[in-house]
């Protein structure tokens, strides 16, 4: 019985856990939807934050961060809405 109980509740932890290797998903306005751009940023240096503003498909200003890759992809590591204060 310790054995099953042993593996049962394992199996529960482990059933808990995820993959999250994609991270932040890109939506149609992202550097990065539908693939990774051809041109690939030869001059900035791996690790450098790339910001980008965009409006998404509901007409919400959207900031995105991108942090180039070694390998000189883009990963997105950051998305908010951009709410403007109105004075």
């Amino acid at each position: 019985m310790g054995i099953r109980r042993t593996t049962l509740i394992a199996a529960l932890a482990l059933s808990g856990c995820t993959s999250d290797s994609q991270g932040i998903e890109p939506i149609r306005g992202s550097i990065t939807y539908g693939g990774q751009p051809q041109a690939r940023l030869t001059k900035s240096p791996p690790g450098s934050v790339l910001p980008h503003q965009f409006i998404d498909p509901t007409g919400r200003w959207v900031e995105e961060t991108y942090i180039i890759q070694p390998d000189r992809s883009l990963k997105l590591v950051r998305r908010r809405d951009v709410v403007d204060s109105v004075d």
